[in-house]
Parts: structure tokens; sequence; C-alpha cells
């Protein structure tokens, strides 16, 4: 059984005498915290953190780190505070391991938000000390190693949470050994009949494969020494959650699944990789589309290799892995390999693979900030724990890293958040482009800007990393609130005129009387929920003078609608008015003011709210173009439809649909075009009227639909 003292002697391997006896000490103080404690599988509860700190231990974790391993549960578990260990061991390991203690005073209305509030809180740990995440991984490794001892519906959560967040995380960061542990001991614990299932077919289709194994490991170091290539060479068998996701994937077989068996090829010299990919495919038939080069474009999380799949002696395909020692260091430990490097006294080369781990963090920091709740937070960071790169090049030739299915959009953000916020368009390789492109690798992607420019909410349907949603979600509600603000000023304005006063000239008691009532803080929160339709206008007036003189009120103005209102306007699509039309508004929760033509039957069902009606005009300068509906009548000939289309071809109204409703002698058919004015409309309705098969045209508004 592992003890303080084995992992002493661990230790005393890379760090010095003095900095294993802090760890020792930090051992026999969580000891007596968790005196009395004991784990669901009955052993005394120390023997946990020892666990994590014996994982982190063959990473070569620094002092700090460790102490913080043996101490993570302290805080949450004992009546120990964060002030006493900062005391005893220093501020670093207290922060380490606040970052890493769960929420446990706030209460959440799902086990979902206390993931989410959780995880939140720990990334903004990580963008402190990535060393937090190192000791998170390490300790949710231990636990899904003794998960057999909780009960099935919490081991299934703990696996669900393990395969969604934290070897995702592990991968992010280049962890691919912590990753596989946690994916294979989770897939296992989640899935244990589908673990259990492809498991034996694996064994019936590559059974025996030992000496197999071994024969082919023989062989190809033959061949490269016959080259005079020094190389390391083991043969694998990828791990089951790796083979069960490319099946689900990608809708496959075990058959069709082409890298169930790999080589990896470890060499001294980064030209000596290119010389073994040359041998190997000498060897065995290379498999077309089935080569990358991670060496000349690194993976995000800093993995450097050559990939390439060929046809085994056996006729199965075979993925043959090839890299330097370095590389295999950092493809193996990821980050972790920063402080191997720096316990050996060696110059830290992996010193890029560090900063691309913290410069990620750094933008779970930025997505944080902007967004409006813990569910939000942990929904974009997902879109950027499962990459699939596509890497991308800017016009001066720097590489752009952006998960699969990327769109311009992303890549504007992802270049810098004010380029995103201020994007029009975009040339791919020099060829203009919709911005909902999918990118694909070794594409020149130039983004065209404008000052005036702002994100639009349909961005959101082809966005997906993380940093480009959160920051169109943060601009587009920052700007409606502003939107929202100057519209509830324009409608309590209107309200106020029937009082004779001016929302300048109202007291401080007055809108202190009424921010009580409605539990608001501050006028510009008032005015908002106005523009928004949580409050009316003419209400809050009434409030604002309780003892008006009813008789002296004046009829207010009516409300001009100019087209810059945004979301806070809309129009009604039982009836379809367009600038012209005698209108009406009506005030609806969260909605702002729906427009109605006046003589829609539908505003009548509205008639017990009289205070949400707000007379409106058209603002004499609107040019918004609005959908309206026309119903043409026509005698059934040949051709009668292309002729009632072509009629308005040389308008410039747009034709969105085209429905033929009755057919018959006389038929009938709708028509939905975009008009911005009822001489527009006549237009349109006097060139249908000309062509020769059409009896009548009507504006469906005026009929039932």
């Amino acid at each position: 059984m592992s003890t303080i003292e084995v992992l002493a002697q661990t230790l005393s391997q890379y760090l010095p005498h003095e900095q294993v006896a802090t760890v020792k000490r930090a051992y026999y103080y969580a000891e007596q915290a968790h005196d009395g404690q004991k784990r669901k599988s009955g052993e005394h509860y120390v023997t946990h953190p020892l666990a994590v700190a014996f994982i982190l231990a063959d990473l070569r974790m620094d002092c700090e780190g460790l102490t913080a391993a043996l101490l993570h549960d302290v805080i949450e578990d004992t009546g120990i505070s964060r002030e006493s260990l900062a005391e005893q061991f220093g501020e670093g390991v207290a922060g380490l391991v606040d970052g890493v203690s769960k929420l446990t005073h706030l209460e959440f209305n799902s086990q979902l938000e206390k993931q989410a509030h959780n995880f939140q809180k720990m990334a903004m740990a990580m963008a402190d000390d990535i060393r937090v995440i190192m000791v998170k991984l390490a300790d949710r490794l231990h636990n899904m190693r003794t998960l057999d001892a909780m009960p099935g519906h919490k081991k299934r959560r703990i696996a669900r949470e393990t395969l969604d967040i934290y070897a995702p995380i592990a991968n992010r960061l280049g962890m691919y050994d912590v990753k596989v542990d946690l994916e294979s001991l989770a897939f296992e614990a989640y899935y244990p009949m589908r673990a259990r299932m492809l498991k034996r077919a694996i064994n019936k289709r590559y059974g025996q494969r030992e000496k197999a194994m071994q024969k082919l490991e023989d062989f190809i170091r033959s061949e490269l020494a016959a080259d005079y290539i020094d190389a390391t060479i083991s043969v694998r068998e990828k791990h089951t959650y790796s083979i069960y996701q490319k099946m689900h994937k990608k809708r496959r077989s075990l058959e069709e699944i082409m890298d169930v068996m790999g080589v990896r090829i470890v060499t001294d010299r980064q030209d000596s990789c290119y010389r073994i990919l040359g041998v190997i495919h000498a060897l065995f038939k290379p498999i077309e589309g089935r080569f990358k080069d991670y060496i000349a474009v690194p993976k995000s999380n800093g993995y450097q290799s050559l990939h390439t799949t060929v046809v085994g002696n056996n006729g199965l395909p075979l993925e043959v892995q090839i890299r330097t020692q370095e590389m295999d260091m950092v493809a193996i430990n990821g980050i972790a390999a920063h402080w191997t490097y720096k316990s050996q006294g060696q110059a830290i080369t992996t010193a890029t693979n560090h900063e691309r781990a913290t410069k990620w963090v750094k933008s779970l920091l930025e997505i944080q900030e902007k967004a409006h709740n813990p569910m939000e937070f942990i929904d974009n960071v997902k879109s950027d724990l499962f990459p699939d790169e596509v890497y991308v090049f800017t016009p001066k030739g720097e590489i752009i890293e952006l998960p699969s299915g990327a769109t311009p959009v992303d890549f504007a953000y992802g270049v810098h958040t004010e380029i995103g916020n201020t994007c029009i368009s975009c040339r791919i390789n020099r060829r203009l482009a919709p911005l909902s492109t999918q990118l694909e690798s070794g594409q020149t992607v130039e983004v065209i800007t404008a000052k005036s420019a702002q994100p639009n909410v349909a961005w959101l349907s082809f966005a997906i990393t993380g940093k480009a949603r959160t920051n169109i979600r943060h601009y587009l509600k920052s700007k409606q609130r502003e939107n929202a603000i100057s519209f509830g000023y324009r409608l309590l304005t209107r309200s106020l005129n029937a009082f004779r006063t001016t929302v300048e000239e109202l007291t401080d008691e007055q809108i202190q009387v009424v921010l009580a009532s409605h539990h608001l803080e501050n006028m510009d929160d008032l005015l908002e929920s106005i523009g928004k339709g949580r409050h009316v206008g003419y209400v809050v007036a009434r409030q604002l003078f309780p003892n008006f003189n009813e008789d002296e009120l004046i009829t207010p103005k009516s409300l001009k609608v100019n087209g810059s209102e945004g979301m806070l306007i809309s129009y009604a699509k039982c009836c379809s008015p367009i600038p012209g039309d005698p209108i009406v508004g009506y005030v609806q929760v969260d909605k702002g003011v729906i427009i109605h033509h006046q003589s829609c039957p539908n505003i009548q069902d509205h008639l017990a709210n009289p205070e949400r009606y707000i007379r409106m005009t058209w603002s004499k300068e609107i040019e918004e173009e609005l959908n309206v509906s026309l119903i043409v009548s026509y005698m059934n000939e040949r051709g009668a439809v292309a002729k009632i289309a072509s009629s308005i071809t040389d308008t410039d109204f747009q034709v969105s649909n085209l429905d033929i409703i009755e057919r018959g002698k006389i038929s009938r058919l709708r028509l939905n075009i975009a008009i911005s004015s009822r001489v527009g409309l006549a237009d349109v309705m006097r060139r249908i009227k000309a062509v020769r098969c059409v009896e009548k045209v009507t504006r469906e508004t005026l009929v039932s639909r």
C-alpha cells in the first residue's frame, strides 16, 4: 500500500530535501484535518489526497502543486479556513486549494447548475494558476479509479461529467495518458454493457495479436536499422472509448474503423521523422487521405507528430505516429511536461505548449466575464473542448486554429474581439464568401470590417466557438438593453404628456416610490422594463401622479414608428401592416410593442386591457420593408402563374413565397411580397390586375385567412 514515505522517496528523485519535507508536513496536516473521516469504500479519507499526490508525482509536479494536492479537500470537508492554510503553507498553496474546492455555501436549482458553478469557479482559478486544473484532473482520476464504491446513480452522473468536461480538458491541455484513463474508466462506468461488448468484438477481430504485434515491431525496427535510423518502436491498440466514439459519431462498424491498431515511432531529431515516414510508405501501402503533418502545423494543445494510416501485412489498417522524444513527452503529458523539464533542470523547451494552454485558459476567463450565467458559460466552453481543428491563414500568413465546422465569424473573433464585432463580409482564398461558410484547413481568410457594423443575431446559428458566441450574445444583450431604455423613455414620455409633464420634471421622491413598488434599482431599469413591455407606460405615469384629476388628462400624441427600435417593435403576422396603413400598438410582456392594422379582428381580443393600447403612426423617414400577403384569383389557364409572377419581376419588390391555395376553373394563390409602402403595394396590385387572366387581387390583411 502506498504511504507518505513511498511518496517522499519518489519525490526525492527530483525535489530538494526541504521541499520533500514540506510535502510530508502537508500530508500529516491533512491526516489530522481528515481524522475520523472515511471514504465510501471504508478507507481513511487521507488515502485519497495521497493518491492524488502520487498521480501528480508521476508528472513531476512541483512542491506547491503537491502540497495543494494533499490539502485539496481540507477547506471543503473540514473546519480549516483558507487563511489558516495560507498561514501554514503560504498564499500560493492556499490559492490553489481554494481554486480546486467546490462551491458548498450556495443553493442551486439543479445538479447541472451546481456543476456549471463549480466549473466556472475552477476556470477563474485556472486563469491565475494552471496547476489548479492539474490537481483537479488528478483528483478526478483517483475518484474514477475508486468509483465502484458509489451507488449506481452517482456513478453514472460522475462518469457523464468526466466524459463531458474533465477528459476533454485533459485532451485540451495535451495530457494524453490522463485523458485516456479518464475516458476508459468513465466509459466502463456509464456504458458497462457497451464497453464489454466492444472489447469482446475487438478481441474476436484482432485476436492472438500479441505475437503479431511483436513480429511487426521487430520487422519495422530491422528496416529502420538498415537505413541507419535510431528509433524506439511500440505497437499499441487504440483505447476502447476512442474506438466507440468513432463508431458512434461516424456511424461505422468496427471493420470500418481505420486505426484500431497503431505503431508509435519515437526518434531523436525532427528530420529523422520525415525519413522514417519515407521508409514506412515504402514498406506498407498508404491509405489515401489519411496523412496528417502535425509537426509543421501543431494542434492547439501543442501536440506534434506525423500521422499516416497504411495497410498492414495482415490486410488490416494500421495507424503510424512518428515523432521526436520531446514531442512524445508533450504528447503524453501535455502541459505537465513543463514541470518535467523544470524538475530536470533543462531549458524549458515546452514553453510554447505552456503558453498555448495559458492562452486557452485566459480565453475561458474572457468567456466567463461576458457570459450572463454559469449555464451559458459552460455551454460555450464545451464547444471549445471538442476541437477537431482546422488550420486557416491570415493574409499575413499567420496560422489560426479553429474547431471543425468554424466559420469566418469564428475566425474574426479568434483574431480579435473588435474585428468580430465589426465584420461585414470576408474573402476566402481572395474570393468573397458568406460569413456562414464552413472553413477548411489551408484556406486564407480575410475579414472585411466597417466601423458602423455590429453583430447580427443570425450569427448565433452558425458561430461555434465559445469566444464568438459569448461576444455576440454579450453585444446583443447590451444593445438590446440600450434600445429598450431608449424606447421605454419614448413610451413613458408619451404617457406623461397626458399629465402635462416630462421625464426630466419628475422628482426623486416620485421616482423612488415607483422603483420601490416594482423592486427596481434605478431609472434605467424602469425604462428598460417599460421598453420590453413588462410595465405599461400609462400605468407607471398613473403611479407617479396618483392624485391627478382624470378630467384634466389630455390625449397623448401618437407614437411614431421610425424603424430603429430593433426587436422592441414587431409587426403582427395576422394582419401584416405596412408603412401607410392605419395602425395601433399593443404592449406585450417581454416582446415590447406589437403593431396591428387598425382593422385587424385580433386586436379585439385585447380590449380587456385598454391601457396596453397605443395610438401609433408611421414616421415619414421609415424605409423598412415588411411582408404582405396578396390573394390573387385567376382563370386557370396554361402559364397563368408564370404570367402573374413575371408581372412584378421588373419592380424592386421581392417575392418571398408563392402558394396555390385553391385549384379549379377559378384558382387562387397567395403571394408573399416585401413592401416598404402603400404606394408600392398599390403599384404591385395594379400590375397583377393588368394580367389578362387575373379576376381579382385582395390584400390578405383585409380578408379572413
